[in-house]
């Protein structure tokens, strides 16, 4: 025969059940975590690869430009040619630099994990509140 079993033993037994979900809960959030940080550094990666390509073209092509509008402009105006050729590159720099800025501010990392984890705190303060 089955002995029944007692009040310390279902709480016991309610106890283990609790900390086992909790631990596979956790699990999930650390794959979840673990999976974005690879993906993360992935696009980092080809990111910044592209973003050196993109800027060696451009710095070639800038400095083309620059000696063809100073060329261009040699016999009249090249002390203006030249400053407002520094000037664009200035302007168009720093700007550039204030949109790096703005999209390096943006919260991308562990974004899906950290909303997984607060909608879980929200489920357990509900669960909370509903006992009380």
């Amino acid at each position: 025969m089955a002995e029944s079993q007692g009040p310390a033993q279902r709480l016991f037994d309610a106890g283990k059940r609790l900390l086992g979900s909790l631990l596979a809960t956790g699990e999930t959030r650390l794959r979840l975590a673990v999976l974005e940080l690879e993906e993360e550094r992935a696009r980092l990666v080809t990111l910044l690869m592209l973003a050196g390509l993109s800027l060696v073209l451009l710095l070639l092509g800038l400095g083309t430009l620059t000696a063809l509008v100073i060329v261009a402009f040699w016999d009249s105006h090249r002390l203006t040619a030249i400053a407002i050729s520094a000037g664009v590159l200035l302007f168009g720099g720093a700007g550039l630099a204030a949109w790096v800025m703005h999209l390096a501010r943006r919260p991308t990392l562990l974004a899906s994990t950290l909303k997984h984890l607060a909608l879980d705190r929200e489920l357990v303060e509900s669960q909370r509140d509903a006992q009380q």
